[in-house]
């Protein structure tokens, strides 16, 4: 057998033999020296791909030289030392574990890697895991599509429906957070690892829950988290069971919506109010774990009491006011000015307005109490009567008209209204506007003031006399004969205008001494006619023509006498008369 020559003090060198135990090798004789020469070849046999530990020997700005043992030393980059600051974080005679990343026996420096070495170490440390069912921590790196990148000192992918229990829209918000997750899928060679941490979560879960079971009764009193929050309320974790807080059990006042009295994550305490063993629903109550306010309102309120509040709603029809937390009134928008016509409450009140006011009326059972603005201020339609008695004349503009009269403006917000069958005595009136105009100064007499329906009547004919009374009376007497024209025709007769604004009836059995069907044989609108007045009613203003007493009012010879007399109105004994030949001064005699 062929033997080498070996250096002792490089022999020391290369291996971990002590100086002591070479020289006594060589002292022994040569042929234990060549076993012990034989044991030291096959220390420093190695594999490409293996993990061995060495010693750090030296550092520069490019390397770390490395002595793992082998006739040549290893070298690492520097880089692979350095912290996230730049700094290299080992030293010189430090022990490291490393990967054999190149090794031939011509070259003089073995290529190693400290980085493959500990994620060979990872991906076995994962692979134990995964045996053992044993869990691994790591840290959310980034987002990627279908979920989130773990940094559990290899790259691991969670998917998104393994993040949560539920759903999760905002993955982002788990970015730098630090979890434990289960491995639930793993191949080393396409390096591929999945993650999951919902797997855990379901766990504590199903444990949390069969606690909370046993403490689930109706009327007790439990700490949860606020887990999510929807329109119509919140639902709340108890410890492994979720229950739905509904916004109408939030608060004994008003909530627009739950996140005013809750946000995600904040730990509240809560009432059991209904618990279903079966389907496991819990309803909760935040507001039962105190007091109804409404308990002891009508002793706190009484009507006439001025309260202030502040205003937290507004409707078409008024605006509510919280008189305390739980406890709000309705100011209705007819109570918000005397004399204002309040088109909506915005016009005089906004959200968040402190405002005084009267209380109105309180009904605890059905938790209403009403209001009022106006009452704070007195009443100036009180004050009225002593201002403006009946009979008072008064001068204002026309503020609006209507079809059934106009309004005169008599104060700042209080109007008076003159009623279409006010307007004239003897007009038949269809619409004010054929008379008046808006803006226009007109004067009217107070006829009526109704404090209690806030209502001001005015009338403009009543600053006349009523000529019904004694001159119309007293111009048309029956038995007269009358000119006149025709002015509208019905089924039953014809209207005769007599003047204008007064009307006289023909009634259609007394157009002639025949039967008549339709009126238009004997009249059509807008003929002149000649007709006796037979009916005369002050009342009803009233009066009563008859054509067929002067021959159907077409005598030739009566409207001669008439035009000859230059007068519109006659005695039918004055038609008479000239039908039998009289004079002059016989007509006047009769």
């Amino acid at each position: 057998m062929e033997y080498r020559n070996v250096n002792v003090k490089e022999l020391r060198n290369r291996t971990e033999i002590p100086q002591e135990s070479a020289q006594s090798a060589l002292a022994s004789g040569q042929e234990s020296f060549a076993d012990l020469f034989e044991q030291f070849e096959s220390s420093q046999s190695f594999r490409v791909g293996e993990i061995v530990e060495g010693r750090v020997l030296s550092i520069n700005k490019d390397y770390v030289v490395v002595d793992i043992g082998y006739k040549s030393e290893g070298r690492i980059p520097v880089n692979e030392f350095k912290d996230s600051e730049g700094n290299v974080d080992i030293n010189e005679g430090d022990l490291v574990e490393v990967y054999v990343d190149q090794a031939e026996e011509d070259d003089a420096i073995v290529e190693l890697s400290k980085e493959k070495a500990v994620r060979l170490r990872i991906w076995e440390q994962i692979s134990l895991a995964c045996e053992r069912d044993e869990l691994v921590t790591g840290r959310i790196t980034a987002r990627v599509k279908g979920g989130l990148s773990v940094d559990i000192g290899v790259k691991a992918f969670l998917p998104g429906s393994q993040v949560d229990i539920r759903p999760i829209r905002n993955l982002e918000k788990f970015i730098n957070q630090e979890f434990e997750f289960k491995v639930i899928k793993f191949n080393k060679r396409r390096g591929n690892i999945v993650l999951s941490r919902r797997v855990l979560l379901e766990k504590e879960r199903a444990s949390l829950k069969a606690k909370t079971l046993q403490q689930l009764e109706e009327g007790r009193v439990l700490k949860g988290t606020v887990k999510n929050i929807t329109e119509y309320g919140a639902f709340v974790d108890l410890g492994g069971i979720d229950g739905l807080l509904h916004i109408t059990d939030m608060s004994w006042g008003r909530v627009n919506h739950p996140s005013e009295m809750v946000q995600v994550g904040d730990e509240i305490e809560v009432k059991i109010l209904k618990f279903n063993a079966e389907t496991e629903r819990v309803s909760l109550g935040l507001k039962q774990i105190s007091e109804d306010p409404w308990i002891h309102a009508e002793e706190k309120y009484h009507v006439g009491d001025r309260v202030e509040g502040k205003v937290v709603s507004l409707t078409d029809y008024g605006a509510f006011v919280e008189l305390e937390e739980g406890i709000e009134g309705l100011i209705h928008i007819s109570e918000m000015s005397w004399t204002r016509r309040v088109k909506h409450p915005s016009r005089m009140v906004a959200i968040g307005d402190i405002v005084e006011t009267i209380v109105l009326d309180i009904d605890s059972k059905n938790k209403r109490i009403s209001l009022g603005m106006k009452q704070i201020e007195p009443n100036p339609w009180t004050l009225l009567h002593e201002r403006y008695p009946v009979g008072t004349r008064i001068l204002g503009k026309i503020r609006n008209i209507t079809d059934f009269g106009i309004f005169i403006g008599i104060e700042e917000g209080i109007d008076g209204l003159v009623h279409i069958s006010d307007l004239s005595w003897t007009q038949k009136i269809r619409h004010p506007s054929e008379l008046f105009k808006k803006g226009d100064e007109v004067e009217a007499v107070v006829l009526n003031i109704d404090v209690e329906n806030e209502r001001f009547s005015l009338g403009i004919k009543q600053l006349t006399p009523d000529a019904w009374e004694e001159e119309i009376p007293n111009k048309y007497t029956i038995g007269r004969v009358v000119q006149g024209k025709i002015t509208k025709i019905h089924d039953f007769g014809a209207f005769m205008e007599l003047e204008p604004g007064i009307e006289g009836l023909i009634h259609v059995s007394e157009m002639s001494t025949e039967r008549v069907n339709n009126p238009l044989e004997i009249v059509s609108e807008g003929q002149e006619v000649l007709a006796e007045i037979i009916s005369m009613d002050r009342e009803e203003r009233k009066i009563g023509l008859s054509l067929k007493s002067v021959g159907a009012g077409e005598d030739p010879d009566v409207r001669s006498y008439l035009e000859k007399q230059g007068k519109s109105t006659a005695s039918f004994g004055d038609v008479f008369g000239h039908q039998l030949g009289m004079n002059d001064e016989e007509d006047d005699e009769v």
